[in-house]
């Protein structure tokens, strides 16, 4: 009955988000507003795939709709909480009885998300943990989501999406919201960057708890902090301190340690009281070889250089074209939109003028969709590189983006 139930709200969702396409395609005005709410309301519930579908879309901030995006954007940080009942039966069944461990366990989440939630509570000891818990029963009913939610995303033809794309994003998401489920790989990734990243003295990472984690719970020790969210109203040296650190950081992982932090979305990462940056959720973290790396700096210098005929090389080298016809119109005006991020010296990561250059190319780029199909390992890197872009964008960052690439670019040359 539990799984009938999850199927027809699934299926009314696809109902309201086809007719709003239908009423676009027909030359009348879709009311993404409404539509955002009613999915927000809808996959809020739901949890599960098509809520981590909606929040993907969200971190798309240049390609939807701005009304549609806003919506989706509150899944990352206002998600409906699963009754604190079902939660405590979750932790009763791991720890025995939790009041038997902890001395206190918040009923009310701090943080919701696709996959779980998270409470804070107190030990008997008086030491202050987080725990992260599996939406009950989810493992049992995921596969019948994603087998919905295919048959939902199949509404992407509306948008001119080739069937190559829609089936390379839903492999991405099954891949994550599978790998999401193992709290162990998530407990040995946050050991695992905690003593990569011992040193730098910027950056924080959970420790995790074995002796509280299991199959379903894992247990971090508390680092508060401020979302990257609400920094936005925040000083401007804190703010450029943490977008320094997460630039240092990400061009570390990629280029040292061939890995991404592959969860972009902003709900993620936290300023402490010392102004450093902490990232809170390592569900997801990718391998991109050196070989993918190194094809990406050469589609930048062909970008920084306006060469079109070494943009369209690049993407074929990348998976990221197939097809006939490059498209050389649209890579030098693609050119001339992001080298100005590029240009010498700091550039303003929040130039709302990037931004609007960006989003006025986005039809043109739907348009190309027959020839710009990536693989699902490239459309994944490209997803959360924009996720990162954006929370960058969002900070306000002030960043010399030539200087930082620039070795880079050289080694991809070598």
């Amino acid at each position: 009955m539990r799984e009938r139930g999850r199927t027809r709200r699934l299926l009314g969702l696809g109902a309201r988000t086809g007719g709003a396409l239908l009423r676009t395609r027909m030359g009348g005005q879709a009311d993404w507003r409404a539509l955002g709410e009613a999915l927000f309301e809808g996959l809020s519930e739901l949890k599960g795939p098509a809520m981590k579908l909606a929040q993907i879309m969200s971190q798309w901030d240049d390609l939807l709709p701005p009304d549609l995006a806003e919506e989706l954007a509150r899944l990352q940080r206002q998600a409906e909480p699963m009754p604190w009942e079902s939660i405590r039966r979750t932790l009763d069944d791991h720890y025995g009885d939790i009041d038997d461990v902890f001395r206190d366990v918040e009923t009310r989440p701090f943080a919701s998300a696709s996959m779980g939630q998270v409470h804070r509570a107190v030990t008997l000891d008086g030491e202050t943990l987080v725990l992260k818990v599996q939406y009950p029963g989810l493992a049992e009913v995921l596969e019948g989501d994603l087998a919905q939610v295919r048959r939902l995303m199949r509404l992407g033809r509306w948008f001119k999406v080739p069937q190559a794309r829609l089936d390379a994003l839903f492999e991405e998401l099954a891949a994550s919201l599978r790998g999401e489920l193992d709290y162990h790989a998530e407990a040995a990734a946050l050991a695992r960057y905690r003593q990569r990243y011992a040193d730098w003295p910027g950056l924080v990472i959970p420790e995790p708890l074995p002796a509280y984690s299991g199959e379903r719970v894992l247990a971090m020790r508390h680092v508060p902090g401020t979302p990257l969210r609400e920094l936005e109203a925040s000083d401007d040296a804190t703010r450029q301190r943490i977008a320094q650190t997460l630039a240092d950081w990400l061009t570390e992982e990629l280029f040292t340690h061939g890995e991404l932090h592959a969860d972009p979305h902003a709900g993620n990462f936290a300023a402490d009281a010392e102004g450093r940056l902490v990232i809170y959720d390592l569900g997801a973290v990718i391998p991109v070889p050196e070989e993918r790396l190194k094809a990406m700096m050469r589609l930048l210098e062909a970008t920084l250089a306006g060469d079109p005929m070494a943009m369209d090389s690049a993407l074929l080298e990348l998976g990221g074209r197939q097809g006939q016809g490059a498209p050389l119109a649209l890579y030098r005006e693609s050119s001339e939109a992001v080298s100005a991020l590029f240009a010498p010296g700091e550039q303003d990561f929040g130039d709302v003028r990037v931004h609007r250059r960006l989003r006025e190319l986005s039809p043109r780029v739907w348009a190309a969709m027959d020839r710009l199909q990536p693989p699902a390992d490239t459309l994944l890197l490209s997803r959360t590189l924009n996720g990162h872009y954006w929370n960058l964008v969002r900070l306000g960052a002030r960043l010399d983006m030539r200087s930082r690439t620039a070795p880079l670019r050289a080694w991809a040359r070598s």
